[in-house]
């Protein structure tokens, strides 16, 4: 599909000419699971393809969307006098919490407008279709009301939308990651401070595939409080031992070897044994990069996913499957789960001229051993949310 397309389709719903075009990219966090709430770093980029938002204004105070990925619930209207979460409103409510917060922190919002969305980012794939549209909407905001915000504000304030407005309890990377992606650059970011770096990311005559198990996650949200928990638990016993931590990334992995004795559980040993080296292998990867050692990046990556199973326990079948066939395949360079696990999808790094070969081996072996279609989707490291030219971009 082009770009003319969705102008076409834009005009025939609104009557209206199309004023401005804009794109907000999905992400894959490519190393660094499970360590943010345990102050590490993670290692995301954006990805080529997203959200784009078609947009015209209006001399009052409605907002009419649409979305092509929703046709059949229509045209969602509402009225900048009365912002509210209404659970039948759907995925419009992102557009309103994003509107709401905007004026909450004072940027003034005097007109509605017209706006079409379309998005090529699987749902339920984990690659952060949400924060997609929300940093999508900030962009469209400050572009049309000429407002004084950097990009950093407009990804805080998604967090905080999502936060508040919509009533999932996220942290930050998936916005800053969707905000701040440079074209080949992934971002090593600390979610606390917000201290961020970019490392190259020039794959050259490889490209990242991503494939998603098909299987809903249900977020898996007690299992993954139980980490988090473990976690948590870990860290209190250490210092009360007189361990001068206050988190469990500073620890290295030799010295986790020293104190790991007042951990009082099994459980809580193999969690933080995770942690502790997921966070190493985070600081290998950026050197790998910056020495463009993708080979090693590949291994660290495979080691990072026997990891995320055998010690923090978050993959499950598909998931293993899906990394198990890959690392069977010809000019497989790494893979491994990404994003919170019990689902969603692996990431893998491929030779360009084997792509062909790997998808149909890997998709008939996961039919055949989990009965569920896998689905494919190509992409490289791409920029983040903007406005964009006329160009009658393929998307």
């Amino acid at each position: 599909m082009k770009i003319q397309k969705l102008k076409e389709k834009f005009e025939e719903i609104f009557n209206e000419k199309v004023e401005g075009t804009f794109f907000s990219p999905g992400r894959v966090n490519l190393i660094g699971e499970h360590i943010d709430y345990n102050g590490g770093k993670v290692f995301p980029c954006a990805l080529t393809f997203g959200t784009y938002g078609l947009v015209s204004k209006r001399e009052d105070k409605k907002f009419r969307v649409y979305s092509i990925n929703f046709e059949k619930v229509g045209v969602i209207e509402f009225d900048l006098s009365k912002i509210e979460y209404k659970k039948e409103d759907d995925w419009a409510n992102y557009i309103k919490g994003m509107i709401d917060r905007f004026e909450k922190n004072g940027y003034k919002i005097d007109k509605g407008l017209n706006i079409l969305f379309y998005g090529n980012i699987p749902n339920g794939a984990g690659l952060s279709s949400s924060a997609s549209i929300e940093v999508l909407m900030g962009v469209i905001l400050k572009e049309e009301y000429n407002l004084d915000i950097s990009m950093i504000e407009i990804v805080k304030i998604a967090q905080e939308s999502e936060n508040k407005f919509i009533g999932v309890n996220c942290g930050i990377m998936d916005q800053f990651a969707v905000g701040m992606g440079k074209k080949n650059k992934a971002i090593l970011l600390d979610c606390e401070s917000l201290e961020y770096d970019y490392a190259p990311f020039e794959l050259g005559d490889i490209s990242i595939v991503l494939v998603n198990t098909n299987k809903r996650r249900g977020l898996g949200d007690s299992k993954y409080n139980e980490r988090r928990a473990s976690c948590e638990k870990a860290l209190k016993e250490l210092r009360e031992e007189g361990v001068k931590i206050t988190n469990l990334c500073e620890l290295t992995p030799d010295e986790y070897e020293r104190c790991k004795q007042f951990i009082k559980t099994k459980e809580s040993l193999k969690r933080v044994e995770h942690v502790v080296n997921e966070n190493e292998r985070v600081k290998k990867a950026v050197e790998a990069l910056n020495r463009n050692d993708i080979k090693e990046f590949g291994k660290l990556m495979i080691d990072s996913h026997n990891s995320l199973r055998d010690l923090y326990e978050v993959t499950g079948k598909e998931l293993d499957t899906l990394v198990e066939e890959s690392l069977k395949c010809e000019g497989v360079i790494g893979a491994r789960m990404t994003g919170a696990g019990f689902g969603g999808c692996i990431v893998s790094l491929i030779k360009n001229d084997k792509i062909d070969s790997y998808i149909e081996n890997v998709k008939r072996e996961y039919k055949n051993k989990v009965g569920l279609e896998a689905e494919f989707y190509i992409a490289t490291p791409g920029k983040g949310a903007r406005k964009l030219g006329d160009e009658n971009e393929n998307i």
